[in-house]
């Protein structure tokens, strides 16, 4: 948890003035990772570190000496660049780079770095000259005023204002928080489970590629046997139960006690996450009493659109309320097929039911022949990324990769031209292929564009980094390496960032995506766009560095691109005819879409309510965590809690957005009203891309959230309740058909 400086350490990105980024360096000049010259090495990661903090220590003594309020605000957004560069690179390599000692050196000079911080977080002088600043507004422009109110409330989060034992008690919780939420992430990837399927014949062979073969001793085998049977072993397989592999298990077996095994298993791990999210809640809430917060969800949410826990709650119990109905429908169609399928009564559906089955009525539905699919490889449900990050792999009840026969329409080349149509079609700018220089990459299958308007020039640069690989972590992620930010009058420095995702294939070309990782490349690309075309002075608003409960809203905005026929058939190719993906085949995968989509979203107010409930709570025990998991899914869902799971310890969202899951939903209904009032007549309209840079992305967070949505789609985007802003659901109940037309 960083305050002040650095408001998010999943976004990375800036670039101190003393470091040579290759966007500006000849490209025959050798150069270190992502063009810094300190990281020709991963030792360079210390000298990173040194000079950031040797920067950063002048500006503090310069700053000391209150110099004007502009000049203030220059230099204080000049340490929060600095910082940023090392540590968000860092992150960035933490969890791509394929060298083990890049990624020690990285996680060495990240923690060395948010000690700094602490010491920049508790500096009076930094304080007292940022209240002077803010005191002397009129000599600052709109968005430096907002830059100082935001550092002032920033440095206040960290606990300047309180007595010198106090604010040692929060720095040392700041970092057993940043070491919790580390290792409950790091358990997740070392600690995925395992079932094991015995007989061997339980398991369908389009799942074998995923399992191991084991064996144990034959039942028909006599212990005291010494005859020619003493050593016939059973032949089973062994599956690990990483969120993916669980997907296609649940999806794909028709045997239940396989599922059942699966899931409990897969849904059980890892154990040690108990005792971590026990002492992270713990470790969260003393915190936020120090600060005078009465829970951590209170501490959290003060500044954002929502304002207060109580305000998140009335949105959430809001959507619960309008989505509760149709769910029910579809639940009760899901046991009717259960019942149809098994010719006996059934009496109710069990979690593992319903992959099975809702992939099976969505085929017969929507006529997607799944015999021509290759194996299904992920499940979309809660985002890690994660953010970012968006992660698509932390959740209960896993659902399915619906994207038939159509991975042939899906090359990932393919795939990156239609992130450039949208580009250009909406923006007036081309996204150029341009080479890296020697030492810049940190893999072959990296790619770097620069996205170049005509009479703008270079807006900024985008490296990729798509495809899965061994020691890569298996998110999908935006990271921003550099934000942008005016260095004077004539000079502004360009934002650069990494699109990270995991498709899998032997070779780049190879790579073809299921319908479902297009949605989630474009939702990255949404985050992209956000950084590379805002245009703030400073850095501390660039592109994403926004309010929480907003950050959400381009990628969300973004995935209506991928289910739009008008989009996809300028991209989308057969992989040997050339022919573009058939209208009737995109309308079959909305209408799969549809199906069951107010049970997911269902799914997602339960997740946001989990994510509340543990952050205002007093301090919890393993046993609370569950049992509230528990309440709140027999509360608000039609389907049952399965007794010793805790499917929680691998939401790494609680941990990324501790109190902010509720976002994602907020984003939903932004994204939909923007999209019915400004894009669905005419998705690619030049017209409408203009008014949606020009509006809201250029902007980033230096002005009001609300003020940007207001501007673009008008008053009937939000609402306000109790002290805080919440969005207008209408758009999208109506868009999911979630009102009772009578």
């Amino acid at each position: 948890m960083l305050h002040a400086l650095v408001r998010t350490p999943a976004e990375p990105f800036s670039c101190a003035r003393r470091l040579l980024h290759s966007a500006t360096a000849p490209l025959s000049k050798e150069t270190g990772l992502y063009g810094f010259d300190h990281l020709k090495t991963a030792k360079g990661f210390q000298r990173m570190v040194d000079d950031a903090i040797e920067r950063s220590n002048e500006l503090v003594n310069y700053i000391a000496g209150m110099p004007s309020a502009p000049e203030i605000i220059r230099s204080m957004d000049e340490i929060s660049d600095t910082v940023c560069t090392t540590i968000d690179s860092a992150e960035l390599c933490r969890h791509t780079h394929p060298d083990r000692e890049f990624v020690e050196e990285a996680s060495r000079a990240s923690l060395r770095l948010n000690e700094y911080l602490h010491y920049l977080n508790s500096n009076p002088s930094l304080y007292h000259a940022i209240v002077k600043a803010e005191q002397n507004n009129h000599m600052l422009t709109e968005e430096a005023r907002r830059a100082a109110r935001h550092l002032r409330i920033d440095l206040e989060k960290g606990g300047i204002h309180l007595s010198p034992e106090k604010l040692d008690r929060v720095n040392q919780l700041n970092i057993e928080i940043l070491q919790l939420c580390r290792q409950f992430n790091e358990n997740i990837i070392t600690d995925p489970g395992h079932v094991d399927i015995f007989p061997a014949s339980h398991l369908p062979k389009k799942l074998h590629h995923l399992a191991k073969t084991i064996y144990r001793p034959s039942s028909f085998a006599s212990k005291r046997s010494t005859g020619p049977d003493s050593n016939l072993k059973e032949r089973g397989f062994r599956l690990v139960t990483e969120p993916s592999t669980l997907c296609s298990i649940l999806q794909l077996a028709s045997d239940a006690e396989v599922r059942k095994m699966a899931y409990i298993r897969g849904n059980s791990v890892p154990r040690a996450n108990l005792v971590v999210l026990d002492k992270l809640l713990a470790a969260r809430h003393e915190f936020a009493e120090i600060m005078g917060y009465r829970s951590y969800a209170e501490f959290a949410l003060k500044d954002n659109m929502a304002s207060s826990p109580e305000v998140v709650l009335s949105f959430l119990h809001e959507m619960s309320n309008m989505v509760r109905p149709k769910a029910e429908e579809e639940f009760k169609k899901i046991l009717d097929f259960k019942m149809g399928e098994s010719g006996q009564l059934v009496e109710d559906l069990e979690p593992w039911d319903e992959p099975y089955f809702t992939r099976m009525m969505k085929s017969a539905a929507q006529n997607l022949d799944y015999s021509k699919l290759r194996t299904i490889k992920s499940c979309s449900g809660g985002v890690p990324e994660g953010h970012v990050t968006q992660i698509e792999n932390d959740h209960d009840n896993i659902l399915y990769n619906f994207s038939g026969g159509c991975v042939i329409f899906f090359s990932l080349p393919q795939c990156i031209e239609g992130l450039k149509v949208l580009a250009e079609s909406l923006f007036g700018v081309k996204c150029h292929d341009i080479p890296l220089g020697h030492g810049e990459s940190w893999h072959p299958d990296v790619l770097k564009l620069s996205l170049h308007h005509p009479d703008e020039g270079d807006l900024g640069y985008l490296y990729l980094d798509l495809k899965s690989r061994k020691g890569k972590h298996p998110i999908c992620a935006h990271f921003a390496i550099k934000g942008g930010r005016r260095i004077s009058k004539t000079d502004y420095q360009l934002p650069i960032v990494a699109l990270v995702c995991n498709f899998s294939g032997s070779n780049f070309a190879s790579v073809h995506l299921h319908h479902s990782d297009v949605e989630t490349l474009f939702h990255e690309f949404g985050h992209a766009l956000h950084s590379l075309l805002s245009r703030t002075d400073y850095q501390h608003f660039s592109g994403t560095r926004v309010v929480l409960d907003f950050a959400e809203t381009p990628s969300n905005l973004f995935e209506y691109y991928a289910w739009d026929y008008r989009v996809l058939r300028k991209f989308a190719k057969h992989n040997s005819t050339g022919d573009p993906i058939p209208e009737k085949l995109v309308k079959s995968l909305i209408g799969a879409k549809n199906m069951f989509a107010a049970t997911e979203l269902q799914r997602q107010v339960f997740y946001a309510l989990i994510d509340q409930a543990l952050h205002t709570m007093q301090p919890l025990s393993v046993k609370d965590t569950v049992s509230i998991v528990a309440d709140l899914k027999r509360e608000h869902t039609s389907w049952k809690y399965v007794e010793g799971t805790h499917w929680h310890t691998r939401f790494s969202h609680l941990v990324t957005y501790g109190a902010g899951y509720y976002s994602y939903l907020y984003a939903k209904c932004f994204a939909a009203t923007i999209w019915q009032k400004t894009l669905q007549q005419d998705p690619l309209s030049p017209a409408a891309g203009s008014a949606l840079r020009s509006k809201f992305l250029q902007h980033g967070g230096a002005k009001d959230p609300t003020i940007i949505l207001n501007d673009l789609v008008g008053n009937c985007v939000v609402r306000k309740q109790n002290g805080g802003i919440i969005p207008d659901i209408t758009n999208l109940g109506e868009e999911m058909q979630l009102f009772n037309s009578s």
